[in-house]
């Protein structure tokens, strides 16, 4: 079954959640507080036009942010007005989704992958090795029905995520493994326990957005199932 990614937007929106997430004319305007650009970036709710972004611009520098834009789809007229005016495309993104009875087949060996809230110190520590610090940590702490993975590989730690779940779909965020534990099915155990741990809560699907440039972390979504539901990227004025 397909998901619409008009639902899958406003999932992101709901799991990784801005401070503050606003209206303002044809805009939806975010506060990121430093969270990274999916919690700053502003959304049209219509058709736009230059004065809109003049206004939108003011708005994002108001809240101490450079001006950047989320480009969904059916935005392709915003995306060539921002083009006009030398603003720049940033990490391209892919939309997965898999259904969640998909990955929980099979049982999770013991002591690999674990459901911990609060991160623990290990787990703040492997994601800021991943640039994730304490300013996306506030992020996870917004959202409303969170959980965090930890994984253990040779008795040793592997790596962590990030699952939140909004309208019956787990998002998976923040997923990070140690250089020394990648390529050994470390983020695939943690997948899954995300899956479980969503199951039980009445997720039907798991899903997972991933820069189009990190081509082996697509690789390892795909070779798991799950499929394409669609994509976004930004526009960012050059600094």
């Amino acid at each position: 079954m397909s998901i619409a990614a008009t639902r899958l937007y406003e999932v992101c929106d709901r799991t990784w959640p801005a401070a503050r997430r606003f209206e303002h004319g044809t805009w939806t305007l975010r506060e990121g507080q430093g969270g990274g650009k999916r919690v700053s970036a502003a959304t049209a709710s219509g058709p736009v036009d230059s004065a809109d972004i003049d206004l939108a611009e003011q708005e994002m520098r108001a809240l101490g942010q450079t001006p950047l834009f989320m480009i969904r789809e059916g935005d392709e007229a915003l995306d060539a007005l921002l083009e006009a005016r030398g603003y720049d495309i940033v990490d391209p993104v892919v939309m997965y989704t898999i259904p969640t009875d998909r990955l929980t087949d099979r049982p999770i060996p013991r002591v690999t992958a674990f459901e911990i809230w609060e991160p623990l110190a290990i787990m703040r520590e492997i994601w800021a090795q991943g640039g994730v610090g304490p300013a996306r940590i506030a992020v996870m702490e917004r959202a409303a029905e969170k959980t965090a993975i930890l994984s253990r590989w040779k008795e040793k730690p592997g790596g962590v995520a990030f699952a939140a779940l909004h309208d019956r779909i787990c998002m998976v965020h923040a997923v990070e493994v140690l250089p020394h534990q990648r390529r050994q099915g470390v983020a695939g155990w943690m997948m899954r326990r995300a899956a479980f741990w969503a199951q039980a809560r009445g997720a039907t699907h798991l899903a997972v957005l991933c820069v189009e440039q990190n081509a082996a972390a697509n690789a390892l979504y795909q070779a798991m199932g799950f499929t394409e539901q669609g994509r976004y990227h930004y526009r960012q004025i050059p600094t």
